[in-house]
């Protein structure tokens, strides 16, 4: 049975996304993909350049989903559908020193430039649900088993309650693993390694983060790509992928491009770059570009790290939902006796429409 986003078809009409179940893998075997020797990329990436205009968030009218407010509720935390109320992931730095002493004074929240008043506040590890979206392609044969070691450690050194879900991707996005908090049972999906076809980046990341939204069952939402390469076979574009996430209200995007070797050429890596980049500061999350397939299992620890320190604020927006058009959020934070702190969040979202899909309570257990 093919699990189709019908949300993602109604809103684009640009082709099928979908995620197939593991049953529907191809069983022909892979071919033996020569992957040539890892060579390290000089110590400047390639910086993007002047006509590489970036993807920013357009502001247009698009469907939207309701957004949610965190409430502690006994021993755990309670997601409640409002369409009112604005929810931000925030990492807080002081340099590169992740700052964790903050209250909620300590901080403001702009939205299209006017001061909102924040409502609700939680400096606390929520557990989080996981989606591990890992190209599949036929240049990442030999990367796989560091890969695969990276991600689990990121999960192992997450909170227990946390759930993640494995997404193998080439040409074709498969489910090789549901929601679980089994270590054991992520390692078995992560093992499917067929490293065939092309890179339809865009399309994972959009049918994983309507499956974040539709399944998850956590109070945070969180993407991790890892991948090698350029999208070459996505029938979604960048700019419709980081508008379909920002309908969602989430999650956060987190990527490690492995963006090292000589099997591409550098513009090409200039653009798998940029891409990376654009997913994850759009979504308040971070992209690192490891110089060998040692630095991984690092990142990954330190990606694990970024999502326990983060701040939850919450504010219901000023404007009325039954206006249109994208919504640019800016956040700002002083500590006594800090030098000039920087929070990394969302740039923005989409208000509620009545088409908003009803999302009923969600419950996560924090014991």
């Amino acid at each position: 049975m093919r699990l189709c986003n019908n949300a993602v078809l109604a809103t684009f009409l640009a082709g099928a996304v979908v995620l197939l179940p593991a049953q529907q893998r191809p069983t022909t075997p892979p071919p033996n993909a020569q992957t040539p020797a890892a060579q390290p990329v000089p110590a400047q990436a390639p910086s993007l350049t002047e006509d590489s205009d970036p993807v920013r968030s357009p502001d247009i009218t698009a469907p939207s989903l309701d957004n949610g407010s965190l409430e502690k509720k006994g021993s755990g935390y309670v997601l409640r559908a409002d369409v009112e109320e604005v929810v931000l992931n925030c990492t807080v730095l002081d340099g590169s020193r992740i700052v964790q002493d903050l209250k909620k004074e300590n901080f403001k929240v702009t939205e299209d430039g006017v001061p909102q008043n924040i409502i609700s506040f939680q400096h606390t590890d929520l557990p989080v649900s996981i989606a591990l979206v890992i190209d599949n392609s036929g240049s990442m044969y030999k990367k796989r088993p560091s890969v695969n070691k990276a991600a689990l450690d990121l999960v192992q050194a997450s909170n227990p309650q946390d759930e993640a879900f494995v997404v193998n991707f080439s040409d074709e996005a498969f489910i090789d693993q549901e929601f679980t908090s089994d270590i054991n049972q992520l390692r078995d999906g992560l093992s499917h390694i067929d490293s065939r076809g092309g890179t339809a980046l865009y399309d994972a990341v959009v049918a994983s983060a309507d499956k974040l939204e539709a399944d998850g069952k956590r109070p945070k939402q969180v993407l991790v790509i890892i991948t090698d390469g350029e999208d070459n076979a996505s029938t979604l574009n960048l700019e419709q992928a980081i508008r379909r996430v920002q309908e969602l209200s989430g999650p956060v995007i987190y990527s490690i491009g492995l963006l090292f070797g000589d099997e591409s050429s550098r513009a090409d890596i200039r653009h798998a770059r940029r891409a990376l980049e654009l997913l994850s500061t759009e979504t308040g999350g971070l992209a690192y570009f490891p110089k060998s397939m040692e630095q991984v299992d690092e990142i990954a620890a330190e990606v694990a790290r970024d999502i326990r320190s983060q701040y939850t604020l919450g504010y219901r927006s000023t404007k009325p939902t039954t206006e249109p058009g994208f919504r640019h959020v800016q956040v700002t934070a002083e500590g006594k006796g800090t030098n000039k702190l920087t929070v990394r969040t969302k740039t923005g979202y989409f208000p509620s429409t009545p088409r908003g899909r009803k999302k009923a309570a969600k419950t996560a257990e924090n014991n």
